[in-house]
């Protein structure tokens, strides 16, 4: 950890399609004096939050720059192509991109999936962001592919998507400065990471209390089995001797 200062609230700031809302909640139940304030900005605009000292830490999409950030890969988003309801390809349930090939493909500036070659055809322009080309598929003009969730988030009724297999996913990832890894970041990372309060790993992790400790202390060395008495069992040497059997040497009759 290269520091140790605990500010009054935590600043996590994510991009458009990530929810934090599992990880929000047990933050709240696990600190309940240290707000945690979100921002929601696009997936440049988080790094910069991040680097300037406005953010804490970042939901964001890989790749980021590892030279300034630390990051860890949380889960990676299954790729969906979003068309018109009343198109051919939602007769199945998974999507090839051969199945594009005479589609035409709208390719936003604001694209987080990383391609080595695109399917279909490319359009003439490409949309500013992933809303515009929502809209250009609802008016017919082409396909779009992205994450599941910015799917979700850009939802429509007379839209609907479908598994494109194979293509690229969308890695998500917990990122902070690596220069402010701070021990609200640590706690952070052990909420993402499913670490209990008690973890041997967290921050947070209880230790015995002195009291709880005494009452082991006082309770005393464990009991021995102690020898003497004719009815004593398991008697050892050295405590009383060990009871002999009495038929053992006994001589046999007519020897």
């Amino acid at each position: 950890m290269t520091g140790s200062a605990v500010p009054p609230s935590f600043r996590l700031a994510y991009v458009p399609g990530v929810m934090p809302g599992k990880w929000v909640r047990i933050w709240n139940e696990r600190f309940p004096a240290v707000p945690l304030a979100l921002a929601q900005a696009s997936a440049a605009a988080v790094q910069d939050l991040l680097l300037s000292g406005e953010a804490d830490a970042g939901l964001v999409r890989l790749p980021v720059d590892r030279t300034v950030l630390s990051a860890i890969p949380l889960y990676t988003e299954q790729t969906v192509v979003v068309v018109p309801r009343d198109h051919l390809v939602t007769a199945v349930d998974a999507v090839t991109p051969e199945d594009l090939a005479d589609e035409i493909l709208l390719h936003p500036l604001d694209d987080v999936l990383e391609w080595e070659s695109l399917p279909g055809r490319p359009a003439r322009e490409r949309p500013a962001t992933t809303a515009d080309a929502v809209e250009l598929v609802a008016a017919g003009i082409g396909v779009l592919v992205m994450p599941l969730s910015l799917a979700r988030l850009h939802h429509r009724r007379d839209l609907t998507h479908r598994p494109l297999e194979p293509a690229p996913g969308s890695g998500v990832a917990l990122a902070w400065p690596e220069a402010a890894t701070t021990d609200r970041v640590e706690d952070f990372i052990g909420i993402v990471r499913g670490r209990t309060v008690n973890s041997t790993r967290g921050r947070t992790q209880q230790q015995p209390t002195p009291e709880r400790k005494r009452e082991r202390t006082d309770a005393g060395p464990r009991r021995t089995r102690q020898g003497g008495g004719s009815g004593g069992r398991g008697r050892r040497s050295g405590m009383g001797g060990t009871a002999k059997n009495p038929r053992r040497g006994r001589p046999r009759r007519g020897s």
